[in-house]
């Protein structure tokens, strides 16, 4: 491929004298697969703990692949631990333990694969060219067990991706959790920490997934091997509720009724800290029969039960803790029931 495209260039450079502009190479390698354990490859001298493995080739469209990352689960979270145009290879300078790694193809352009799946593999223990201190009895090094039940779905409250899973259990104790996601550029990157059993991302884009993993860890640095990968759903959370503002003003409503007339007296009082520089009172009549016939003190109207009281010029004002009496003068269907609730300005006032 890489041949014929030279060819095609070179011929176009003899006819033109210049070469036309190709699009960057954005299409990253495909994600390794088929990692398994290897033996160590044989040579003198090899550091203490040696944990390898191997994996099938990648494949890019533009050619053979560059290069292969190798990472190592630790304490701090996944390093980079070698580079390689093979696709065999591991981490020196281990413990005879079980490590967690996983592999990225990286291209000539510099584009990077998806991580492989990870794998879990014991390190050995080969030739030790100095003499090491042999570890303390009574050191930590059994590590948490695996977090389990990774679930999506769990938390609603905040905007975000949101999950949670079943506690890790550990010899001495599970001090905290650490969550991975998948970058499409990076791999795995540590999304945050927690001691909790839940986990919530922002600032991510909503109802978009994401691959996420738990990791448990113990005082001693012992990692866990990582959760079952989970792709979790980026929503967006309840909505804020508005407080409820609070009132700033108060009715006291009397009324005296007759065969089919009544006559009614009101009050309203300012309870709040700002002058009120022009008010409109508003209240539904309870009963269909009621009706405003003539008003004091305000500009009175009806429409249907609703009734409206706007302000005259010489009461437009009322200052904190002022008054304002008015009424009316009214007719009734031979039930006169008081309104139960009442508005200034749009805003609901308490009942005296």
């Amino acid at each position: 491929m890489k041949a014929r495209l030279a060819l095609i260039a070179g011929a176009l450079l003899a006819i033109t004298g210049s070469l036309p502009a190709y699009a960057a190479d954005t299409t990253p390698p495909t994600r390794p697969t088929g990692l398994i354990p290897c033996p160590p490859p044989s040579a003198p001298g090899q550091q203490y703990g040696y944990a390898s493995i191997c994996w099938q080739p990648a494949t890019d469209d533009a050619g053979p692949v560059a290069k292969y990352e190798l990472y190592v689960l630790e304490a701090t979270g996944f390093r980079l631990a070698t580079t390689t145009t093979g696709t065999i290879a591991g981490t020196t300078g281990v413990r005879g333990r079980g490590y967690t790694l996983y592999v990225m193809a990286v291209d000539l352009s510099g584009n990077r694969s998806a991580p492989s799946d990870f794998i879990t593999v014991t390190a050995t223990t080969g030739m030790q060219p100095s003499p090491t201190p042999t570890p303390s009895p009574l050191a930590d090094e059994t590590p948490p067990s695996q977090p389990g039940n990774v679930r999506d779905n769990c938390v609603f409250d905040f905007p975000g991706a949101g999950f949670c899973w079943n506690a890790s259990t550990d010899d001495v104790g599970v001090t905290a959790y650490d969550v991975y996601r998948e970058s499409p550029l990076y791999g795995w990157v540590k999304a945050g920490t927690t001691t909790q059993t839940f986990f919530i991302e922002t600032g991510l884009v909503t109802g978009q997934y994401y691959n996420y993993t738990v990791v448990a860890r113990d005082a001693a640095g012992n990692v866990s091997r990582p959760s079952a990968v989970t792709p979790v759903l980026a929503r967006p959370g309840f909505p804020t509720p508005t407080p409820t503002p609070p009132t700033t003003c108060e009715v006291t409503y009397n009324t005296s009724g007759w065969g089919t007339g009544m006559s009614s007296w009101m009050t309203l009082k300012n309870t709040g800290t700002t002058p009120v520089a022009a008010w409109t009172l508003r209240f539904t009549f309870p009963d269909a029969g009621q009706e405003v016939t003539q008003g004091y003190s305000a500009t009175w109207s009806q429409a249907g039960p609703a009734v409206t009281a706007a302000n005259l010029p010489w009461n437009a004002e009322i200052r904190p803790g002022a008054v304002v009496h008015l009424g009316f003068t009214g007719a009734h269907a031979g039930a006169n029931p008081k309104p139960s609730a009442f508005t200034l300005n749009g805003s609901e006032c308490a009942v005296g």
